[in-house]
């Protein structure tokens, strides 16, 4: 076969430290746009990003010669300490990732952008346990947080 042909597509989350309410309403559109470009610049697709004051959602497409590791480290907390002067921002060390199905997609991008409303009913916290059970990532509640 001459060619490779992928379809790589990961919904990616990551909680401000400590869980706090940083991410505020005033600069979150900025920095979804920051991150997507982060994406772009990595040579990802950024299909959806999403989130509120506490935590991130973002559904990319990468290629093959991607490194997740590599793509998420460069969404660092830098931007929000120039950019928006909170130099007490930061990321949580973890984060979580999960592969979507081509079936899927449209499913998860509608999800990743309908964050501030869905969490009217439900906390980040009990959405991210959600995720990793549907995904059957073992885990130890000691450690999420």
């Amino acid at each position: 076969m001459p060619q490779t042909h992928l379809s790589l597509h990961y919904h990616i989350v990551f909680h401000t430290k400590r869980n706090m309410p940083l991410v505020t309403p005033e600069w979150r559109t900025r920095l979804h746009k920051f991150l997507a470009g982060c994406v772009r610049i990595a040579g990802g697709i950024a299909i959806a990003i999403g989130g509120t004051d506490d935590h991130v959602h973002l559904f990319v497409g990468l290629k093959a010669t991607h490194r997740l590791a590599d793509v998420v480290k460069d969404t660092s907390s830098k931007w929000v300490h120039t950019e928006i002067g909170d130099s007490k921002f930061g990321w949580q060390n973890g984060y979580g990732a999960f592969t979507v199905s081509t079936s899927l997609l449209e499913r998860v991008r509608k999800y990743v952008l309908n964050q501030e409303e869905h969490h009217k009913k439900r906390t980040a916290k009990d959405e991210y346990i959600e995720l990793l059970k549907l995904s059957g990532v073992d885990y130890d509640e000691r450690y999420l947080w």
